[in-house]
């Protein structure tokens, strides 16, 4: 690994330079301070939704808003709202102290964070592609809420994950993410066959082995929505080594850090490059 990743040795520290807690264009306070505005967009488009739906008692009221758990859009928005406040937390803890709440983590839920971080990073595109490419028919929505719903949903979500690689110091992941990736949409798929034994319809019209094309074109569409997983994870690889190619070599900003934190870039580029 490069002497930039976060990922360091089991007695050195996690991530020296603080790169997953800072921008190269913000401040650490006001990082930290868009991150919480983002989260709470997100918990609050999430509450409304589940209210609006409660009071649609015609559509089902109450029991249609808890289906929205067996959608992968609803739970990649939650694990959206999750990931900006608990970021928000770690990086306003580093803002003014200059170590971040991350930093006093086990190893392991630290690299779950990381892990965290390319759910964020790669399935809201996912997606976005699957809604806009295979399941949105048109026409544009007659109700406003249902048009800002859909838009928060599958296509904010997008520019969300768009900001964590573009505007974050982040480095690209380790490879070994994708196996995460793929593990979560494998229970993913059990969750949408439980769904399907205990509430009778199935989540996504593509899951339906009745459908044309039977089992043989679930397999298809499972293993496509797999690849392209994989694909979208590095295509996201390529754009944070562009960033940090642009950002860092050929601008030479190497980071906005705390006033606490004067030995964040020294720390880094003492490291030793690990294999």
């Amino acid at each position: 690994m490069s002497r930039f990743s976060p990922f360091a040795s089991s007695s050195g520290p996690w991530d020296p330079s603080h790169r997953l807690e800072t921008s190269w264009l913000l401040p650490p306070a006001l990082l930290a301070a868009v991150r919480a505005l983002f989260g709470i967009y997100i918990f609050i488009t999430l509450i409304f939704v589940i209210a609006w739906d409660c009071e649609q008692a015609s559509l089902g009221g109450c029991a249609t808003a808890g289906d929205q758990f067996s959608y992968f859009t609803v739970l990649t928005y939650w694990g959206l709202a999750f990931y900006f406040a608990v970021a928000a937390v770690h990086t306003a803890t580093y803002a003014f102290t200059g170590a971040a709440l991350l930093d006093r983590f086990p190893r392991a839920l630290q690299h779950l964070h990381a892990l965290f971080y390319s759910t964020v990073t790669v399935f809201p595109f996912v997606v976005t592609a699957v809604y806009w490419g295979k399941l949105y028919a048109g026409p544009w929505f007659p109700v406003m809420f249902d048009a800002w719903r859909n838009v928060s949903q599958h296509a904010m979500n997008s520019g969300f994950a768009l900001f964590e690689i573009v505007v974050a110091r982040t480095v690209p992941q380790p490879w070994v993410h994708i196996a995460g990736l793929i593990t979560l949409l494998a229970l993913y798929l059990a969750l949408a066959y439980i769904t399907r034994a205990t509430k009778g319809f199935y989540v996504y019209s593509f899951l339906d082995p009745a459908q044309k094309g039977g089992s043989g074109l679930i397999a298809a569409y499972v293993f496509g929505i797999a690849v392209g997983c994989a694909l979208v994870f590095a295509i996201v690889q390529g754009l944070i080594w562009v960033r940090r190619w642009v950002t860092e070599t050929k601008l030479g900003k190497d980071g906005k850090f705390a006033h606490a934190d004067r030995q964040a870039v020294d720390i880094e580029m003492v490291q030793p490059s690990k294999a």
